[in-house]
Parts: C-alpha cells; sequence; structure tokens
C-alpha cells in the first residue's frame, strides 16, 4: 500500500529546492507518493513578512543554505532573478508577482497531471542551479520537459484556468495553516507535520 504525504512547496524557498533531490529518490526507492501542494512564498502570504523579519535571518538563511547545498552535493546560487520581486532595503512586496504566480500556477497543472515533484524538481534546479536568466530562453521549456510536461502548454492553461488555479493554491495555504506550519518546505503525514 502506498503511504502518501502532502509537500507544500515553495519556488522561492531554497530549503524546498534542497530537499526535492532527496523527496525524488524516496519515491524511487519506497513505495511513498507526495501530493505536492504548491504555496507562494511568505513574502506573498505575508504582507509586510520582510519589514518585521530579524536582520539578522536573511544572512544567516544564505549562509545556511550554501552549507547544505555542500553537504548535499546540489548546484546553488541565489535565483537571478529572484521569483519574487521585491524592495530588499525596505522589504516592500509589489502585488504584481509575475514570476513566482507563474510558477506556482504552472506546479499546480504539474501536481493535477501527476508530475509534480519531477517538475518541482526540474524547475527549481534551473532557478536555484545557478542558471542566470533562467525566466528567459528555453530554460524553464527544457526543465518542464525533463519533467515530461509542455511548459507553453501549462503557462497557456494556466491563463484560461487563473481563477481556478488560484483557488487551488489558497485551499493548499489553508490546508499548510491547518496542518500547524506556514514555512516550507512541509510535508504532512496523517495530519502530522
Amino acid at each position: 500500500m502506498t503511504l502518501e504525504y502532502d509537500l507544500f512547496w515553495s519556488f522561492r524557498s531554497p530549503y524546498s529546492y534542497l530537499v526535492t533531490k532527496r523527496l525524488v529518490e524516496f519515491e524511487r526507492d519506497y513505495d511513498v507518493k507526495a501530493n505536492v501542494r504548491p504555496v507562494y512564498p511568505i513574502a506573498v502570504r505575508i504582507p509586510g513578512f520582510f519589514k518585521q523579519v530579524n536582520p539578522m535571518w536573511p544572512p544567516y538563511l544564505l549562509k545556511d543554505t550554501v552549507r547544505i547545498a555542500q553537504m548535499e552535493g546540489l548546484p546553488y546560487a541565489w535565483p537571478s532573478p529572484d521569483p519574487i520581486v521585491m524592495d530588499l532595503a525596505s522589504g516592500e512586496v509589489p502585488e504584481e508577482q509575475p514570476y513566482i504566480r507563474r510558477l506556482t500556477r504552472a506546479g499546480v497543472l504539474a501536481a493535477e497531471q501527476g508530475k509534480g515533484l519531477p517538475f518541482l524538481y526540474e524547475i527549481s534546479t534551473v532557478i536555484f542551479g545557478g542558471v542566470k536568466n533562467w525566466h528567459e530562453g528555453d530554460h524553464l521549456r527544457d526543465a518542464a520537459k525533463r519533467a515530461g510536461l509542455d511548459m507553453d502548454a501549462l503557462d497557456a492553461q494556466a491563463e484560461k484556468e487563473t481563477d481556478r488555479i488560484e483557488a487551488v493554491i489558497t485551499a493548499n495555504e489553508a490546508a499548510q495553516k491547518a496542518a500547524g506550519h506556514w514555512g516550507v518546505p512541509l510535508m504532512v503525514y496523517e495530519g502530522e507535520p
């Protein structure tokens, strides 16, 4: 009997990227399945988060994620561009978010097509793996193709079904909160985070 868990995951989280290879291996090696539930990052979900965060946290996050990437043998660099458009000095996050909304909506569609985890792995490897201008050219198309998906088709479907997909993301965020946590990656098994 396949054991299933909910995976709450964000395309802006370096920790989400850093665990995904292990989750892919976990599914490959055991009778386990991730129910991929993309959520928006805290910068979008929690207004003003970066205006209130301890100023020691961002530099520590960078140090910690570099360390984890080295231990895991993963390529790693902070994304260029950042999937979140924001003013780093003020912590202001505008409503218009072209990158993260596109990625998260595509992630929902990939999950609905049964290819959520491969999509997360391939796309996040491009975003956090040191590819400059990951949003341009064929970077995302090629990554989606490696996951068995067509990025152009995902984008077209997301454009047609924006309201429905946003409702799925909102439901994912509510389920994440109901599980008793806000951070990502979050794995919930039988109601236990």
